[in-house]
């Protein structure tokens, strides 16, 4: 491609670096500039700008947005009213307000393409599970349960993440959005949310545990327990369908804190059947290569070049999973942080 798109990244964190890597990777992208407060060492000869602005006015294309919840809708809808394609980490912001102050600009910038990162989306195991889900194999799902958690750790206290007036929210806006983001997914249109919030463990101003079912217009189910106390970092999605069951343990992440990524997949046999007693034949399938945080770009990118509708994570897949955040954090505005 002889005209590579011009990319500048926003924040220069943990994501950051992941996008940087994300560019780097594709042929048809090139990296104009790091945007940072802080004094960053890059190896390439890349240009850095502490003043987002300066760094968005540039001959850039795409802006990839990579800093905290706060900052996250001033920095999108300024590049969306300079007309520039908008790649945006999760969550869109800190609240419910933010994403919908997000959308009013997106609509306003026609020919710009916006899309988020939910990239657990695109891990191996939940693919091949949205594969089998979406070709009928097992019937219609009845009900989906996640867990998703972590450790904290000896820096945890000092995160951001935890600071309300900074995240929006605690483990559920960080971590457990994004199970509800499978659960959207995979079923969505959830009309009835019920949720529990904790802060027994780290006693921070926001939730280190939260509780969530919800269920949908067609009378299915979904459970979440989103932990920053399960003391091991954890993933795991069981799908329960009409003739059997999907689940998804373990996440391929840099560490390999999370285990082994593996799709269980079982077949309903009742326990009269006598090959099966209650436990029945499961085949079991290992992924080893997470792909995720490129294929995501891939395709925006693809969603750029092709000027295709950004038609998954998009604006309204941001906003229904925060209508749940939402929810959730008002079944719980009179709960007292001990």
């Amino acid at each position: 491609m002889k005209n590579k798109l011009r990319c500048a990244i926003i924040g220069y964190g943990y994501m950051g670096e992941i996008r940087h890597r994300c560019v780097e990777d594709n042929p048809n992208l090139i990296l104009d500039n790091i945007c940072d407060i802080r004094k960053i060492k890059i190896k390439k000869n890349i240009k850095v700008i502490k003043n987002f602005k300066d760094s968005i006015h540039s001959n850039i294309d795409i802006v990839f947005v990579c800093v905290p919840n706060n900052l996250i809708p001033k920095i999108v809808n300024y590049s969306l009213s300079l007309g520039k394609h908008v790649f945006c980490e999760k969550p869109p912001g800190r609240n419910l307000l933010d994403i919908e102050s997000i959308i009013k600009h997106e609509k306003k910038s026609k020919d710009s393409k916006l899309m988020f990162g939910f990239n657990h989306r695109y891990h191996p195991g939940i693919m091949r599970a949205k594969y089998l889900v979406d070709n009928k194999k097992f019937g219609e799902i009845i009900a989906i349960r996640g867990m998703y958690g972590k450790s904290g750790g000896k820096n945890f206290r000092l995160s951001w993440k935890n600071n309300p007036k900074i995240s929006g929210g605690g483990i559920l806006i960080d971590q457990g959005i994004h199970m509800l983001d499978l659960f959207n997914y995979f079923l969505g249109n959830f009309n009835l949310v019920k949720s529990i919030l904790g802060n027994k463990a780290w006693k921070f101003n926001v939730e280190d545990n939260a509780m969530i079912v919800l269920k949908n217009n067609n009378g299915k189910l979904a459970m979440l327990h989103s932990s920053s106390s399960f003391w091991k970092h954890m993933f795991e999605i069981n799908i329960i369908l009409e003739k059997g069951y999907l689940k998804i343990d373990g996440l391929l992440s840099k560490t390999g804190s999370y285990g082994r990524e593996k799709l269980t997949i079982g077949k309903k046999l009742f326990e009269s059947d006598k090959s099966a007693l209650g436990n029945p034949p499961e085949e079991i399938i290992y992924f080893d290569k997470d792909l995720s945080w490129n294929i995501e770009v891939d395709k925006f990118i693809n969603f750029i070049l092709n000027k295709k509708v950004v038609n998954e994570s998009n604006s309204k897949d941001a906003l229904n999973v925060m209508k749940i955040v939402e929810k959730c954090y008002i079944d719980n505005k009179n709960f007292k942080f001990s």
